[in-house]
């Protein structure tokens, strides 16, 4: 890590602060409105793609903040980034603090996912690998795309999965199919991860959107839908209420419910373990309890 923070030193002229730590790697404040971020595990060819991605969301005209990353190189056989910092205060502390009101915080959740709605997915979309996985995880449509990355990561999954969900083998080919039977005449960017840590709310009222890439490829906007109806309040006591509403109210905006609950139930399946290989922990149990909702079976 010192040849990093020597490389970022020499970037910007000056000592560096580290600012935080995540799943993906070490970032630093640069100053001047930039951060270094030393990658976990990935080489310059690794976050390419990235920053590719990133350069081609930047054409979209979207009414919020989004990252961009300036310069790769290679520090100490490990991946390092500059990027454009973003400033503000995540939705969630807003939130926690009453800063921002939960109909406020509902209203945003269905303002960027009808933003990203009226975005155009190009090539680089499509070159995104998903889920951690090592190469590029379109091939073919929409649909057999998100259907094979659920077939590949059930695999991690299954032997928890069989215990705790009924029919789960069942359910798994039952999803699989109608994955491969949508081909969505147009595709828009999906950011796959929208909730409200990945929101910032600056002194100005301007919102950015953070951490693409996890679940970020072109696809189908009732995707972003689904899972945002999901993400805004996962664990709180009125997480079903709070997913309901929003679900009811991008119905309402045209996305079906039925494909909604579908996406919802890809979702729960490729990332059960994602976090917790031996199935340990809360997002694991949100999971299962997705896939045992009677709603959502119906559906599926």
């Amino acid at each position: 890590m010192d040849a990093a923070i020597e490389y970022f030193e020499q970037y910007a002229g000056g000592p560096v602060q580290l600012i935080g730590q995540g799943m993906e790697g070490v970032v630093y404040d640069l100053g001047g409105g930039e951060v270094g971020k030393v990658w976990f595990g990935r080489q310059p060819e690794d976050v390419r793609p990235l920053q590719a991605f990133l350069a081609e969301l930047s054409e979209q005209d979207l009414p919020f903040r989004t990252p961009d990353i300036v310069r790769v190189d290679l520090v100490d056989g490990r991946a390092v980034s500059i990027e454009t910092k973003l400033l503000g205060t995540p939705l969630s502390e807003s939130l926690a603090t009453g800063a921002v009101t939960r109909q406020q915080g509902l209203d945003l959740f269905a303002d960027l996912v009808e933003a990203l709605g009226r975005t155009t997915a190009g090539q680089a979309s499509k070159a995104l690998p998903l889920i951690g996985e090592s190469t590029a995880s379109w091939r073919g449509t929409w649909g057999e795309t998100l259907a094979g990355v659920v077939d590949r990561r059930a695999a991690a999954s299954r032997h928890y999965l069989q215990k705790d969900i009924n029919g789960f083998d069942e359910l798994l080919e039952s999803v699989q199919a109608k994955l491969k039977a949508i081909e969505p005449d147009d595709l828009q960017i999906l950011h796959g991860d929208i909730c409200p840590p990945n929101l910032l709310i600056d002194g100005d009222g301007r919102i950015a959107l953070l951490d693409w890439g996890f679940l970020t490829t072109a696809g189908d906007n009732t995707f972003d839908a689904s899972t945002a109806a999901g993400f805004f309040d996962m664990y709180g006591p009125d997480a079903r209420l709070i997913d309901d509403l929003l679900l009811d109210r991008f119905e309402a905006a045209g996305h079906s419910r039925e494909r909604m609950y579908l996406y919802r139930a890809a979702y729960a399946i490729t990332t059960a373990t994602i976090y917790s290989p031996d199935a340990s922990d809360g997002h694991y149990l949100w999971c299962v309890n997705n896939l045992n909702r009677a709603d959502l079976r119906d559906a599926v």
